[in-house]
């Protein structure tokens, strides 16, 4: 078993840290306080390759391995998890369905733009009534010939209104239920398609989510990924991918508020002695530095899988489920350490102490993890 990173990975992880502390830290507290996108940040990804990380060259991208993207959700993450976020959803979600199942044409047409961070793409699976059961499509596409005509509405769409390119999920045969929905590639500026305003969250408020409207938009026949009634394997297959994104975010938001407590601990002052030198405080620390080990060989061996071609949807769920949850843990207690300073923007660990919730949620939430860890393990 070997756990050292190779050369690559070490200066993939160095540059995406540099990244984080000299481009994403100046004005991160602004943008969560003001729902800003980080617009010129991304940009900046993708002018790096960090939007395309596991594309093939041929198709724009980086052509990396999933521990260094990983590596790289990490270190964003500990900084700023709005834009981190961004990075996930291209990467794991839209690049990742794009590059697996998407025909050549697809590939050639929307895959490369994407990879080389010329585009922003966005995954739209949730509506008002299917969450976590994705069976319960609303959405609607009617066979029309040469084309499907949209209907529907979708939720809490991340990139809602900066991306440029959509995979929507949606009903074709209702009558055969999970087994006749489909996914289409929509464009930004399809007749009938407008975008809802953007939600107020607590957390990865720099993160633009929104609800997305569908009236009898035109899909093109060529825009559906696979064949007809592959949609909800599509999903499911490209979550399983997304899972190991949002578990490394998790984890480098858990890293972040360590790292942050740590410092503050040598800094801070109490009873005449540093607060690290008290029982209380070493003891959260040293709690905290555990659980983020044990979190991250779980998330950089869901990602080792996926690149030796091996099965990962068990591995990538438990990264998930223990991974965010190490990540409220930690946050909770990094705001603890720092006392009432802890409880200001100014000391960034409250912020991500709001932003680990999600990781609780999106890309299926702990509850299904725990569904879908209790059914391999059961097999």
């Amino acid at each position: 078993m070997l756990f050292q990173l190779s050369e690559e990975q070490l200066m993939i992880q160095q540059a995406a840290r540099d990244f984080a502390l000299t481009e994403l830290k100046p004005g991160v507290i602004e943008r969560d306080e003001h729902q800003k996108f980080p617009e010129a940040q991304v940009k900046k990804l993708g002018e790096l390759g960090f939007l395309g990380m596991m594309v093939p060259e041929a198709y724009g991208g980086s052509g990396l391995d999933a521990v260094s993207y990983v590596l790289v959700m990490e270190e964003l993450s500990k900084i700023d998890a709005s834009t981190s976020v961004v990075v996930s959803v291209n990467n794991s979600l839209v690049c990742f369905g794009l590059e697996a199942f998407g025909s050549d044409y697809q590939k050639e047409k929307y895959l490369k733009p994407l990879a080389a961070g010329q585009q922003i793409g966005a995954f739209c699976l949730s509506e008002p009534e299917a969450g976590s059961d994705a069976t319960s499509q609303h959405t609607s596409a009617e066979d029309k010939g040469d084309y499907y005509l949209l209907n529907g509405t979708k939720n809490w769409i991340t990139n809602g209104s900066t991306a440029g390119i959509y995979l929507v999920i949606a009903q074709t045969h209702p009558e055969l239920k999970h087994k006749g929905i489909n996914a289409f590639i929509v464009e930004k500026g399809m007749e009938g398609f407008t975008i809802g305003p953007k939600e107020n969250k607590m957390g990865i408020r720099g993160s633009d989510t929104h609800s997305l409207m569908f009236n009898d938009v035109k899909v093109p026949k060529q825009n559906r990924i696979g064949e007809d009634g592959f949609g909800f394997k599509f999903a499911m297959k490209t979550l399983e991918g997304g899972r190991i994104g949002i578990a490394a975010q998790a984890l480098g938001i858990a890293a972040g508020a360590y790292e942050l407590a740590l410092d503050y601990s040598k800094q801070r002052k109490s009873f005449g002695k540093p607060i690290y030198e008290h029982q209380a405080i070493a003891f959260k620390l040293a709690d905290m530095a555990t659980q983020i080990e044990a979190a991250r060989l779980l998330v950089y061996k869901a990602a080792w899988l996926k690149d030796q071609g091996l099965p990962y949807t068990l591995a990538g769920s438990m990264a998930k489920l223990y991974a965010s949850k190490v990540a409220m843990n930690v946050t909770v207690e990094a705001v603890q350490v720092h006392g009432g300073y802890g409880f200001v923007k100014e000391y960034h660990v409250e912020r991500l102490m709001r932003d680990a919730k999600i990781t609780q949620i999106y890309e299926g939430t702990s509850e299904i993890q725990q569904m879908v860890i209790s059914r391999e393990i059961l097999k």
